[in-house]
Order: structure tokens, then C-alpha cells, then sequence
């Protein structure tokens, strides 16, 4: 999703939850202040889909709950809330909020060309600082490529680049995947 800087009023989350609840769009808040979530590339939701359905999928019966870009994470500690394309919380906390999730163990970016350097940068950041996250992908929508966030067991972030012919391993949630299932038959051009 594309994210621009709404010129409304310094909000409390109280007042964000109520406003965005009479607007027809979705809009992050962050630190106060809201940005209008618009549209992304015709490969960008199609990624989105596939990721969310392929989830959804594998997580069926096992107490985890997966996210489409429907669903707030509120980032733990703060009052910011945000829309990744794709989630997932295995954690019985999330399951008593209904309007968002706070202890996500996988967050799925698609990268867009106006929020690429805010994703890898200051919303990774600020979403590394959650104990319960051990994933974080980034997805490109132009080329067959992923990059992996991933906090090993010494609490250390790794990052994992992907590319055509590799399987995807996301230990948060078990799951690998070769990295063509996400791709198929789309149109792959550096304009996305």
C-alpha cells in the first residue's frame, strides 16, 4: 500500500479509531498524525492475495490467525498503528482485540516504489522493537525477489535475499514455499 500524509488534526488513538470509522478509506497513525493508505499495482495485490491465501491455508485448525491488509498492527508500546499487506499472530492476546493485532509473529510488506526505503527502514525499526516477531518479508512486485527479516534464536536479525529458484522459509509459522508460487503468471516490469 502507498501511504500520503492526511492534513488533518494531531488525533488521540481514541479519536483515530472513531474517525476512521466514518472514512471510507483505511489510514495509518503514526505518532498522532494519519496517512491515507491508497492503491497499490494491479502485482501488488495480486502478491498480497496469493500470500494472505497461501497463509490461511497452511495456518488452518492450528490457533494462528492470519492477516490480510485489512487488519491493524498496533506496534507494541506505542499508540501507532499500521496496515501491512499480509500478518500473522499465533499469540492468545491477539484474540481478545477485535480491531487489530499487537503481537504478530510474521509481517509481509509488498514493496511499492514511494514506500520501499520507509518499509526496509523506520517501520522496520519500530516493528523489530516487538519481542513476538521473528519475520519480516519483503516482497518485490517488479521481480521475482524477496527479502527475509529474520530474528534467530540469539535474538539476532538476519537478512535472507531470495530469488527465482529458491524456496521461502518462514520458521515463524513453519512454513516453505518455492518463491515462484507467489509469482506466477504475472507481468513483471520495473514500472509496477
Amino acid at each position: 500500500m502507498i501511504a500520503a500524509k492526511d492534513n488533518s488534526p494531531h488525533l488521540t488513538p481514541e479519536e483515530y479509531f472513531a474517525w476512521e470509522e466514518t472514512q471510507l478509506e483505511k489510514y495509518e497513525y503514526i505518532e498522532g498524525h494519519v496517512y491515507a493508505m491508497g492503491g497499490g499495482s494491479v502485482n501488488h495485490g495480486r502478491i498480497a492475495i496469493r500470500l494472505t491465501a497461501l497463509f490461511e491455508a497452511h495456518l488452518e485448525g492450528s490457533g494462528c490467525i492470519p492477516g490480510n491488509s485489512d487488519i491493524k498492527i498496533n506496534m507494541l508500546e506505542t499508540e501507532n498503528y499500521t496496515y501491512p499487506d499480509a500478518s500473522v499472530t499465533c499469540d492468545d492476546r491477539d484474540k481478545n482485540t477485535p480491531n487489530f493485532f499487537t503481537y504478530p509473529c510474521l509481517i509481509v510488506e509488498v514493496l511499492s516504489k514511494s514506500t520501499e526505503a520507509y518499509d526496509r527502514g523506520g517501520k522496520f525499526r519500530i516493528y523489530r522493537q516487538n519481542p513476538a516477531l521473528i519475520d519480516y518479508l519483503l516482497v518485490s512486485s517488479t521481480q521475482i525477489a524477496m527479502d527475509l527479516y529474520h530474528k534467530n534464536d540469539a535474538g539476532e536479525w538476519i537478512i535472507i535475499n531470495y530469488q527465482e529458484g529458491d524456496t521461502i522459509e518462514l520458521k515463524s509459522i513453519n512454513l516453505s514455499f518455492p518463491i515462484e508460487q507467489v509469482y506466477r503468471g504475472l507481468n513483471l516490469t520495473p514500472e509496477d
